[in-house]
């Protein structure tokens, strides 16, 4: 094998994933600046960042072959950092969604956007890291975007909203941070995050149940591991007073194990749990307190935000 075989085939990886992708990311411009996104849906619909958006309903996409016209913001979720537009434009197909679940840390990404308004502009790299956390924050709410997805391939002012592409040229992650030189952060596509893009489609807004606990990762000692089966659980760091979860005696220590039967091992698996559907639901938490195993019932209301 030639030292030039290998080069060659990345460039082949990485211009197959371009051309599949730059018909399908837009530039995005309003009143407040300027990001990229992706073209979600044959109706019309794109996704971007809701921090490019911002409070601003309205804009102007542009793509690389010239196409631009305006758009409109259907429905936005701040604390997932995710927006969806609408336009009336001709667009071409939308790009096919992967799922960041099964990327590996080494794995060869494409970055797609359109960084400083340049429209189409591709780099490529690797994922740097998984399950990554980052803050949100809402008008009155804040939580953790978790298994971000942390990458090398270089992002600047303008790539947020745009796609990070695995090999094949699925989208894998909306492209949302610049964090330092060669650290650029996306928020994963998963089953979580399609869920909340189907919301925004459908109803404009994200519904969220809401306990009032703060938690972190915690391994569980072999002795309790032995008796559950369950290597990890959500320390209770904080009870908001008044909570849902305050008024039903969570504790801080606690260590949440299952809600509903559900295992619990990290905030997103508590976190995929809290929608719709949880509002106003008996929901039975399983917690380790001392020595003992005990159960408690709670009726999660709506975050509001």
């Amino acid at each position: 094998m030639s030292e030039q075989e290998p080069l060659d085939a990345y460039s082949q990886v990485v211009t197959d994933v371009a051309r599949r992708l730059t018909p399908r990311v837009a530039s995005v411009h309003t009143d407040r600046g300027a990001g990229s996104a992706v073209v979600l849906s044959a109706e019309g619909h794109l996704v971007t960042n809701a921090h490019v958006v911002g409070r601003v309903d309205r804009g102007q996409v542009a793509f690389a072959d010239g196409t631009s016209g305006p758009f409109a913001v259907i429905g936005r979720d701040p604390l997932s950092d995710l927006a969806v537009l609408r336009t009336r434009l001709d667009l071409p197909d939308p790009a096919e969604f992967g799922d960041a679940d099964r990327l590996l840390v080494g794995s060869l990404v494409v970055a797609v956007g359109s960084p400083l308004g340049l429209e189409g502009s591709v780099t490529a790299g690797v994922v740097s890291a998984l399950g990554r956390s980052m803050p949100a924050r809402g008008r009155t709410a804040s939580r953790l975007i978790e298994d971000v997805i942390q990458t090398d391939a270089a992002l600047n002012p303008g790539n947020s909203g745009g796609a990070l592409a695995d090999s094949h040229g699925r989208v894998i992650g909306i492209n949302t941070a610049v964090a330092g030189i060669g650290l650029g952060l996306a928020v994963p596509i998963n089953a979580t995050t399609r869920r909340i893009l189907h919301s925004l489609r459908e109803d404009g807004r994200v519904r969220r149940a809401y306990l009032g606990l703060v938690t972190v990762p915690t391994p569980l000692d072999d002795r309790w591991t032995a008796r559950t089966g369950k290597r990890q659980a959500l320390r209770v760091a904080e009870v908001v007073t008044g909570s849902p979860a305050g008024e039903s005696g969570v504790r801080p220590g606690d260590l949440l194990i299952a809600i509903n039967g559900h295992p619990l091992a990290d905030a997103q698996s508590l976190q995929k749990l809290m929608f719709e559907d949880a509002i106003g639901r008996r929901t039975e938490l399983t917690v380790l307190r001392g020595e003992a195993m005990v159960d408690v019932v709670t009726l999660p209301t709506e975050l509001v935000d």
